[in-house]
């Protein structure tokens, strides 16, 4: 099932985000001994992670994840792990121990490979499993990508693999990535988009004939998936039906 929150402006819609996965995380505790958080970095998400750090939620009890990293250092300035310590591990305190992050200091294949290998061993995964995230974060780029599969990216046809380099020409850098198998196997999915550059890429995700090497961020909203769409209303503003 898919829903749609549409909020008037950008801080809403990361609090009503931030909200529903602290009650889906909530959910997930109250039937396991831990819950799984995969998430993701750019500029949208750091109020939402605010709002998160400032709620009193037993963190030790949530391992992180993350759904893609730029091959750059954790203390870079462009890392999407450096953005969630910032913002969200270190302000919630969050043991050291829950923290997976990717390893992206390494050779891009090298990276990917340790991301895939950690993944399975802490799910268990016979060989062709996927692992069940409780709580999947991503967002949607201005051309519609999602995680970090661009359109026209060849992976976007992979189910069975976790997670693999990919080098963005159009921004000349190498990426890791989780893969669609593992985004599509996730319990429960948020989409956070806010600013009306994503206004046209919400439109298509939603209005356009599917076509996920077109529109990566299609993956899951019409795939029939548990996914949640938090957008404000310039990000919004296209849709037909609201």
């Amino acid at each position: 099932m898919v829903r749609k929150y549409i909020c008037r402006d950008p801080m809403t819609a990361a609090r009503m985000a931030s909200g529903y996965i602290l009650e889906r995380l909530e959910r997930a505790l109250a039937t396991q001994e831990f819950a799984t958080f995969a998430l993701s970095g750019g500029a949208t998400p750091k109020p939402m992670f605010d709002q998160m750090a400032a709620a009193h939620f037993p963190w030790p009890k949530v391992h992180f994840f993350w759904v893609d990293e730029r091959a750059v250092p954790p203390n870079d300035a462009r890392s999407n792990y450096r953005l969630a310590a910032e913002s969200l591990l270190i302000p919630a305190r969050v043991p050291q121990a829950n923290i997976h992050r990717i390893r992206a200091e390494l050779v891009p294949a090298a990276a990917a490979h340790a991301c895939s290998e950690e993944i399975r061993t802490f799910f268990g995964l016979q060989p062709g499993e996927m692992p069940r995230f409780d709580v999947l974060h991503r967002g949607i780029g201005p051309d519609a990508h999602t995680a970090s599969l661009f359109p026209g990216e060849p992976l976007l046809d992979d189910r069975q693999g976790i997670a693999a380099a990919v080098f963005v020409a159009k921004l000349g850098e190498w990426r890791i990535t989780l893969l669609p198998g593992v985004l599509l196997a996730a319990a429960d999915t948020v989409m956070l988009a806010s600013g009306a550059d994503k206004a046209e890429a919400v439109r298509a995700v939603f209005q356009e004939p599917y076509d996920p090497r077109r529109y990566p961020a299609q993956l899951g909203t019409r795939d029939n998936r548990p996914t949640s769409w938090f957008l404000d209303e310039a990000a919004a503003k296209l849709l037909e039906s609201l």
